[in-house]
């Protein structure tokens, strides 16, 4: 993948999928189709004349239990996972078309997703990727919960969760340039408590919400093991930053720290990383010619660890 870090990428060919929205249990459509470069990401609501919501930080709306979009009235919500197997895999260019106001949960993770593009296959086009080059450290704090973006090279992410157990303390550390994102990131599903679901559902959330779709807690245990992975929760933790700070527009060229962070601290550090423009710079990596490729090869190695 000698070419990747330097030229912007699309899908070789439409993708669709089927699915129920995660909070609004509806049935939802969604088809990715290849945009030309320079595009970025684009949400396209086909249902409401082909109205368009450019994936970035100025159109975040209500952030809780997922992460929304929105412009000029127009939603588009639980859009987290679908970003992340975008940017985990390189993909910079693509219209996301869906025919309802929340994207699919599918399985609860971003395997689905990479699956259908990786089968499908990429293609580099001719256009320099440029990356947010982090200058220096911009910083969002709340009690104990904690985020930050610091210089550094590749994507490196330091991320640890303490919940309840059977979770209890987790931390991952890894580079998601080195590699590895469709292996060890992608398959983490989202969790939720048995405890939290009356009071969840009072407010019109997780109406779509099932044990396919999630790993469920309830009486200290996994009720719908087994987990993908031991440290699944911090994984798919992970996996949910990724696809949030894809809202800055590119991918980042850094090292980001989270503690106990979530989808509200993650768009707060993106649109407070975007209004501070002496902390980061456009960049391009690496000289190397684009080509196309019929799949992309497995990126290298993340590494995780449990505390």
């Amino acid at each position: 993948m000698a070419a990747d870090p330097q030229y912007e990428r699309t899908i070789l060919s439409p993708l669709g999928f089927h699915g129920i929205g995660l909070h609004s249990g509806a049935g939802v459509t969604l088809r990715l189709v290849p945009a030309p470069a320079g595009s970025g990401i684009v949400f396209r609501r086909v249902d409401l004349d082909n109205f368009e919501i450019q994936a970035s930080g100025r159109n975040v709306a209500k952030v809780s239990y997922a992460t929304s979009l929105m412009r000029q009235g127009v939603l588009i919500s639980t859009t987290e996972h679908l970003l992340s197997a975008l940017i985990g895999l390189g993909v910079d260019n693509v219209i996301v078309e869906v025919d309802n106001l929340e994207v699919p949960i599918l399985d609860g993770s971003a395997k689905p997703y990479v699956d259908a593009i990786l089968g499908a296959g990429m293609k580099v086009q001719r256009r320099k990727r440029e990356y947010i080059k982090i200058l220096k450290e911009v910083e969002v704090r709340e009690g104990t919960k904690f985020i930050g973006v610091y210089p550094g090279e590749g994507y490196g992410i330091h991320y640890t969760i303490d919940f309840p157990e059977p979770i209890g303390h987790e931390t991952f550390i890894g580079d998601l340039e080195a590699g590895a994102y469709a292996e060890l990131i992608a398959p983490a599903r989202t969790f939720g408590f048995r405890e939290d679901e009356p009071m969840l559902r009072d407010m019109g959330l997780i109406r779509g919400a099932t044990d396919q779709c999630a790993i469920i807690i309830g009486k200290g245990e996994v009720q719908n093991g087994p987990l993908r992975f031991q440290d699944e929760f911090v994984r798919h933790k992970v996996l949910d930053l990724i696809g949030d700070l894809a809202l800055a527009g590119r991918r980042i060229w850094g090292r980001v720290v989270a503690e106990r962070a979530g989808h509200a601290m993650h768009t707060a550090l993106v649109q407070r990383l975007m209004r501070d423009r002496s902390a980061w710079v456009l960049a391009n990596r690496y000289e190397e010619e684009p080509a196309v490729e019929k799949s992309a090869s497995p990126l290298r190695a993340l590494v995780p660890s449990q505390a």
